[in-house]
């Protein structure tokens, strides 16, 4: 269980991956530094279908951290510090006419949370997260007008997570979250599940996040990232994890949308290294 503990806050990358049902011990860390990227040629259409797009980058580099403040309390911070959205350059045959590539970089939206860890002695454990979306990203970027490192808007996302593990070093968790956005962009229901297996310091899991949206703002959408208003999928990703000593280790992973609206239809690809802080006083 000591072991499956420590593995189980890993899955940093995908997405909303972090929190999960285990919290952190009094004095205890977790910290990632990542980076993420996806480069697409073609998008889901607000009908759900494939269209294609001039070719489209996003990618960051960010901090993800976790801190114990007591047995039951444990603070989240996630801090894309440098996020770039590109365009490539059209040229158009036979008359040669050129529309320029286009690129701007800036800070993405940070994520500050706080979650509570219910039954963490048991086999079954439970969390409940509140998480605040600030909007720190910019909007209106490059010489087009049109990149972005963030959506704009504040938004807070209430999170349950449910976690397990087995004595074959195989552990499975799920959660389920509401994400209230403001300014008039649609309120969102989030779930997923990882699956983990553990053994001899390599970790291979799968997840799957999705987002529905209730559809219920007005903010104008936009085709050239992930930062859509309305914006859904359902995203599958596989993460391997390698352990070393001393409390670090490093994993990567790659994932694809199976489906969704107003978002990128390309693989994303990421990879961190991760720190491990244990309390010694105990």
């Amino acid at each position: 269980m000591k072991i499956l503990l420590f593995t189980s806050i890993l899955f940093l990358l995908t997405g909303n991956g972090f929190c999960q049902g285990w919290s952190q011990k009094q004095g205890e860390g977790y910290f990632k530094l990542g980076a993420n990227g996806i480069l697409a040629d073609s998008y889901f259409s607000p009908d759900g279908s494939s269209i294609p797009i001039t070719t489209t980058g996003i990618y960051s580099i960010g901090f993800y951290g976790e801190y114990g403040f007591n047995s039951r309390f444990t603070g989240i911070v996630n801090f894309p510090f440098w996020v770039t959205n590109t365009l490539n350059e059209v040229k158009f045959l036979p008359s040669g006419n050129v529309i320029p590539g286009d690129s701007f970089s800036a800070v993405g939206d940070i994520d500050l949370g706080i979650k509570y860890g219910w039954f963490q002695t048991k086999p079954v454990v439970v969390a409940t997260s509140l998480i605040f979306g600030i909007p720190t990203g910019k909007t209106g970027g490059g010489e087009s007008g049109i990149l972005q490192t963030g959506d704009s808007e504040f938004n807070q996302m209430f999170r349950t997570d449910v976690s397990f593990s087995l004595p074959v070093s195989i552990y499975f968790s799920a959660f389920g979250a509401f994400n209230n956005r403001t300014r008039d962009f649609s309120d969102e229901i989030r779930y997923g599940f990882d699956l983990g297996y553990y053994k001899k310091k390599i970790l291979v899991a799968f997840h799957l996040n999705a987002i529905q949206s209730l559809q219920n703002g007005n903010a104008e959408n936009v085709n050239n990232g992930i930062f859509s208003n309305n914006l859904e999928y359902l995203l599958p990703s596989l993460e391997v994890g390698w352990f070393f000593p001393n409390n670090f280790g490093i994993s990567v992973y790659a994932n694809h949308v199976l489906k969704g609206q107003n978002v990128l239809d390309a693989p994303g690809f990421g990879a961190g290294i991760f720190y491990q802080l244990k309390n010694t006083l105990k």
